[in-house]
């Protein structure tokens, strides 16, 4: 049986080939997974809502960080006691989600972070793996957390540790930006292993290197204005 606790936030931009056989994938979840539909000009919020989901609607793209954190807060309203972020586009094992819980369990974590360095990569773009291991360098040197991944979007926030977060950089750059946050905090975070798998709809939709650049001006920009 599904933790009862638990609450799934998907955020999805443009989603609508692939929403529904996510959402069928996370079926003993329902109806406690929420779907923060980012603006899209497509049948998404459609496509979520007839498998199942809440959903809540951007009325412009705002980002994949606005669409987190909307969606963590209408979690917490709702009740939850964890909350795991999930991407819409299938890359994600749903089995690990439990893993994710247990661990949290027995190891007193605030925050769980599925890795697919310590777990599997399947069918990644060699350049992808490059760019992500590059983020994983500089995430390490900016926060002293010694992980193996830090821009997976499995995520798993207790309660206590979502109402401390704020998630303020609406884009890409909210990834680093939570990790120097659960740094700060002093958190405690630790990683699973888990599959993350590429498939030909997912990496075309995944993230170009070219928007590392933008991250990073992102992330300086937000340094310079705190």
């Amino acid at each position: 049986m599904a933790h009862r606790g638990l609450w799934i936030v998907i955020p999805a931009y443009q989603e609508a080939a692939q929403i529904e056989a996510t959402l069928s994938d996370l079926g003993a979840y329902l109806p406690r997974v929420v779907v923060v539909d980012d603006g899209s000009t497509d049948a998404t919020a459609e496509a979520a809502r007839r498998a199942g989901a809440e959903v809540l609607r951007h009325g412009v793209n705002l980002g994949q960080g606005a669409a987190l954190q909307t969606g963590i807060d209408y979690a917490l309203r709702s009740g939850a006691t964890h909350i795991c972020t999930f991407d819409a586009d299938g890359q994600h094992d749903t089995h690990t989600i439990e893993r994710l819980l247990d661990t949290a369990a027995r190891m007193g974590a605030d925050v769980v972070l599925g890795s697919r360095f310590s777990g599997a990569a399947v069918d990644m773009p060699p350049l992808r793996r490059l760019a992500l291991r590059c983020a994983v360098l500089v995430t390490r040197m900016q926060t002293r957390l010694p992980l193996t991944d830090t821009h997976n979007g499995l995520r798993l926030f207790t309660r206590e540790a979502a109402l401390r977060i704020r998630i303020r950089q609406p884009g890409m750059a909210h990834a680093s930006e939570l990790l120097s946050t659960v740094a700060r905090l002093g958190l405690h975070v630790v990683e699973v292993p888990t599959t993350v798998r590429y498939t030909a709809y997912s990496r075309a939709k995944g993230q170009r290197l070219s928007n590392s650049v933008k991250i990073a001006l992102d992330l300086a920009y937000a340094a310079l204005s705190s």
